[in-house]
């Protein structure tokens, strides 16, 4: 990425980051390391849009007063690429879980598969994952499912504006999409598995554009730790003189 800092206080009055986040990296995992890097500074920094552990690839991190923007950043429609395992479901929708129920899929067809993908396109609903991050009462789905609780997930309204397949090898079957904020991929993949009378998992899910910014633009979290480690270095150097 070509983006220069010239020091610390760049951050401090606001800049906005483009991070490829890891695998197993939770978002905050992300906003943590910069913050931490930052230390004894205490600067805000915030992410514009969760991405799951399993998932990777672009996430906008906005700090200082560039935080005041979030929100503006947040609602950009989004990009992502990713693979479905039909089949199979799992109670995640992803790889968190194992897969339990188990269906045939030699009667599928390619043509089956692509046209399927039409009745996704547009505006629909979609009812989150109970294994998310959507607070109800003040705690996470996900903390709810995790002891057993039954949870009421509540159908959402989203936009799917470009949905595509990609690579069909079944079992594995390769996907584009572009959607509004707040659009689930894991319940997008589940739907569509049932959608074909059968059974679908999300295995892989890459974020690859939010709003104009794109994945290619994107610094590699520990990379950037290692810009800001070495600019607190220098200014320290400088304040000796």
């Amino acid at each position: 990425m070509s983006t220069s800092f010239s020091s610390i206080q760049d951050f401090a009055d606001g800049q906005l980051l483009l991070i490829n986040k890891p695998l197993e990296w939770t978002s905050f995992d992300v906003v943590g390391k910069l913050r931490n890097s930052f230390k004894p500074l205490k600067l805000k920094v915030g992410h514009a849009g969760t991405l799951d552990p399993l998932a990777t690839g672009l996430l906008i991190i906005c700090t200082g007063k560039m935080t005041k923007q979030i929100d503006t950043f947040q609602a950009e429609d989004k990009e992502y690429t990713g693979t479905m395992v039909l089949g199979a479901t799992t109670p995640t929708y992803d790889l968190e879980s194992e897969p339990e129920a188990r269906f045939d899929v030699s009667h599928l067809t390619d043509e089956q598969i692509k046209a399927a993908c039409a009745q996704f396109t547009g505006d629909i609903q979609q009812y989150p994952p109970a294994h998310s991050a959507i607070k109800i009462d003040g705690e996470r789905l996900y903390e709810k499912a995790r002891r057993g609780e039954e949870v009421e997930l509540r159908l959402r309204n989203v936009t799917i504006s470009e949905f595509e397949i990609t690579r069909i090898e079944l079992p594995e079957v390769d996907f584009r999409v572009v959607c509004s904020k707040g659009t689930y991929i894991r319940s997008l993949v589940n739907d569509f598995g049932a959608a074909l009378n059968n059974g679908a998992y999300m295995s892989a899910l890459r974020r690859t554009r939010s709003g104009n910014y794109r994945i290619e633009d994107a610094h590699e979290i520990l990379e950037l730790v290692d810009i800001i480690k070495e600019l607190k270095s220098h200014e320290q150097i400088n304040n000796m003189k």
